[in-house]
């Protein structure tokens, strides 16, 4: 990994840790339990399209890891851990689907995303009670995976020729 690479994934963690901090703090976006935009997940995507897959996970990691140190816990940890896997594996599997843009992209990743997060509910709860509140979840997905590509395409148009190449 050169010390370009290593800075660049270093920044982007750094920004996706303070963007789901930001998150935290806010209003939700909807009186729904659990139910956030998932801004930190702009970072992913954007990781997942500039970067490739292997550093995309490394910040991933690095946001949860830290995330849960600096401000949430075992659970949060837990829940961030599922849901940004689910999303990130969803999301890659679906980059390669060349009928696919950004948007179907990051939607199925959005998906994912609350898959994982049901799961979690369902680990630490112990049953499938959680289940039910799934297709409401699905059905904000659209909604929070267009707003994340959204934004994603727009850094990936300004930042082409400041970023390292790209990687697997």
């Amino acid at each position: 990994m050169t010390a370009r690479r290593l800075a660049t994934c270093a920044v982007l963690a750094a920004l996706a840790l303070a963007l789901s901090y930001i998150e935290g703090m806010l209003p939700p976006p909807a009186p729904l339990p659990g139910f956030k935009l998932g801004l930190a997940n702009i970072v992913t995507l954007f990781a997942l399209c500039a970067l490739g897959g292997a550093d995309a996970l490394a910040i991933l990691l690095t946001r949860v890891l830290l995330g849960a140190m600096f401000a949430s816990g075992a659970t949060a940890l837990l829940f961030s851990l599922l849901g940004g896997l689910a999303a990130l594996g969803t999301m890659r599997v679906l980059s390669r689907v060349r009928a696919l843009s950004i948007y179907g992209v990051s939607v199925g990743g959005a998906a994912a995303h609350h898959v994982g997060q049901v799961c979690a509910a369902m680990l630490v709860l112990g049953s499938a009670a959680p289940l039910a509140y799934l297709p409401v979840l699905l059905a904000l997905s659209p909604l929070s995976g267009a707003l994340t590509a959204f934004v994603c395409a727009l850094l990936l148009r300004r930042a082409r020729g400041f970023l390292p190449p790209r990687e697997g």
